[in-house]
């Protein structure tokens, strides 16, 4: 009988649910924290509305409201008081980072606790390392920068991180990290590699909240062009060889197919769901143009089906919300 195939069948209402190929999740969820050791009361994000920069002593009390909600796992970004040009303030044991990281440790055992490691919010001209002199002028020195990226992921594991998240795309960088923490007896941190990051035009809204915009150049000599599947694979790959327990695509939404490919390397991969993103949504809600929460959950359970098995998403607490009333 004519259609052989009726597709429809499974798509009634009290069927759907029993046949979803993905279900997000909350804990597949991971909440980025801004840490601002100059403030004593959040600051509002006006590029990311209903989002915050947070004083470290403030830190913890908003991570256990992230927890109450089911998140269990967070990314932290810390703001210094005070940037010079070798990003000293990213690896002293009172930086804003390290703080809050014994804080909620002392306070949330349970909430994973990730930590973002880069210099570019604590150097002065907002590259993610040492700069000098290159065959193409003034840029990111590759080797001199893993040095400093071997010293910040010490103090982060130190002060207790579970995940020392690496955001430089420095080549190297997973190996002279993983050789640092095993060296210092961190052996059971973990390394989530940002291996497959492009040079994106969504992160302005990030480098407002994070006081982290450069004052030369670019950083396209060390992030991937948006054209570039097969490189930004075999980034991936190399971080795999080099140790990486975590890879990740940043950043998420337009980068699908990146996801996807990088998933059949084998690791657990995360995927951000970056600042831009996030404003996008945000500003088409405030206009009435979309259903911010329909697009939003949209957009994260098309994220895992690519391949996520974890998403850092400004949504977190959003969507841990919006999945309970779903219930």
């Amino acid at each position: 009988m004519f259609p052989e195939q009726r597709m429809r069948r499974r798509r009634r209402r009290i069927i759907q649910p029993l046949l979803r190929e993905t279900e997000l999740r909350k804990t597949d969820l991971i909440a980025p924290v801004f840490v601002d050791e100059s403030i004593d009361v959040p600051i509002p994000i006006a590029s990311m509305p209903g989002q915050f920069r947070h004083p470290v002593d403030g830190v913890l009390d908003h991570c256990r409201r992230l927890m109450d909600s089911g998140i269990r796992a967070v990314i932290l970004f810390g703001i210094p008081a005070e940037k010079d040009s070798e990003a000293t303030a990213a690896y002293a044991s009172d930086g804003a980072v390290q703080r809050a990281v014994r804080g909620i440790k002392r306070g949330l055992g349970g909430m994973a606790v990730i930590t973002d490691l880069c210099a570019c919010e604590y150097t002065d001209h907002g590259h993610c390392g040492i700069v000098g002199e290159t065959a193409d002028g003034p840029d990111l020195l590759n080797d001199p920068s893993l040095d400093l990226m071997a010293r910040i992921a010490v103090s982060h594991a130190d002060s207790g991180a579970d995940i020392v998240a690496p955001s430089c795309m420095l080549d190297g960088m997973v190996r002279t990290i993983r050789q640092a923490l095993d060296s210092a007896g961190h052996t059971d941190t973990l390394i989530m590699s940002y291996s497959s990051k492009f040079a994106s035009a969504l992160y302005g809204p990030f480098r407002d909240a994070a006081d982290s915009g450069f004052t030369f150049g670019d950083r396209t000599t060390y992030q991937i062009y948006p054209g570039n599947a097969r490189e930004a694979v075999m980034e991936s790959e190399l971080d795999s060889a080099e140790g990486a327990d975590i890879l990740m695509v940043k950043p998420a939404g337009i980068y699908l197919d990146i996801l996807a490919s990088v998933k059949r390397i084998g690791l657990p991969v995360a995927a951000y769901q970056v600042s831009g993103e996030y404003a996008m949504i945000k500003a088409a809600a405030e206009r009435g143009w979309l259903d911010e929460r329909a697009v939003a959950i949209e957009s994260l359970i098309a994220i895992k089906r690519a391949g996520a098995d974890l998403i850092i998403t400004y949504y977190a607490e959003d969507a841990a919300r919006w999945l309970d009333e779903e219930q």
